[in-house]
């Protein structure tokens, strides 16, 4: 059994209120203490898949409450007397599980989110170091060193926040997030342009040269790598194997860009151009659709229309776009075999 184990300091003049209220939610055990005159904590273990409906009841709460506080934590260990009755009900729970996207709570995700959407100098020096490497790897045609450059680049943030944000019509994470990864790809451009001034490019590489067009196998691996990227985040994974599937799809495309329009060649840089923009918008999509499936939706109903709308468009937008590179590959191919 998952558990995650909530506490809140609540005022003890709305504390009998809440206290009651939260005895109607399905908790394993919860413990009572006073902190002070003014609150007391109230500690509730709770399945991990319950956690988001406590958490909205006492994120509510807490907005109109001065003094309401509330933390999250996640339990290691927890050792109790379990009964054949619920043995049964865990094992039922079990297969009912199998069925369905597990993910965490909106407001664990919602803080790695934020976390990842944010320019910092990590963030910044990652990224620089990852474009080098990269570079470095097409100028040796090496695999492995571009894969390697990979494992460090942290493309996968901004990615995700911003098909977060559009979920939950979040337009200010939307604007960071964006700002975020258009940051990113600037300072990658910019070092692979000045590396092609200094380096030769290597056009004839087959690593190098395979990133200069698109077809459609490039847009199924990105839907691929976004779909294996939102789910990561919403089971709180470690993103970092993930994060070399969605780097496969923006780095080295985003390198060749640099180093073709460094060396004025058109042609090459158009075609990577849409490999770029392609990859971009099946990861967000694939992002934005496993989110949406995954059942995260803003508490405060002021927000939920807006949700809604900004999750249509989003889906919309993001949808045309790939739909017309996807029309523009098949018409290009057709084109090769006349």
């Amino acid at each position: 059994m998952d558990l995650q184990l909530i506490e809140a300091y609540i005022p003890k003049k709305h504390f009998e209120k809440v206290s009651e209220t939260l005895s109607e939610f399905p908790i394993v055990s919860n413990w009572v203490s006073r902190e002070s005159e003014e609150r007391k904590l109230v500690r509730v273990l709770v399945e991990t898949k319950n956690t988001e409906e406590i958490l909205n009841y006492l994120e509510n709460a807490s907005s109109v409450v001065d003094g309401f506080e509330v933390m999250l934590f996640p339990v290691r260990s927890y050792l109790t007397r379990v009964t054949e009755e619920e043995k049964e009900q865990i094992h039922r729970e079990e297969q009912e599980a199998k069925t369905k996207i597990q993910r965490a709570s909106r407001h664990e995700l919602l803080g790695a989110i934020e976390k990842s959407s944010r320019i910092t100098l990590n963030f910044t020096l990652l990224v620089i170091l990852s474009a080098i490497v990269v570079t470095i790897g097409f100028i040796k045609d090496s695999e492995a060193v571009i894969i390697g450059a990979m494992v460090i680049a942290p493309m996968l943030g901004p990615i995700n926040s911003m098909a977060f944000a559009s979920i939950l019509g979040d337009f200010r994470l939307l604007r960071q997030s964006t700002a975020t990864l258009l940051y990113g790809i600037g300072i990658v451009l910019a070092i692979a342009i000045s590396l092609s001034f200094v380096l030769p490019v290597p056009i004839e590489n087959n690593e190098f040269a395979t990133r200069t067009h698109v077809n459609l196998s490039d847009i199924i691996l990105a839907i691929a790598s976004g779909t294996a990227g939102a789910l990561s985040i919403i089971s709180r994974l470690s993103d970092a194997l993930v994060g070399v599937m969605v780097a496969v799809a923006l780095l080295p495309p985003t390198v060749v860009v640099g180093m073709t329009v460094g060396s004025g060649l058109w042609q090459e840089a158009f075609g990577s151009g849409l490999l770029l923009l392609g990859n971009i918008s099946s990861v967000i999509l694939a992002a934005i659709i496993v989110f949406s499936l995954s059942g995260i939706r803003p508490v405060k109903w002021k927000d939920v229309d807006r949700a809604k709308t900004s999750r249509k468009l989003s889906i919309l937008f993001v949808s045309l776009t790939v739909l017309f590179l996807i029309l523009a590959i098949l018409f290009s191919s057709h084109i090769d075999l006349i």
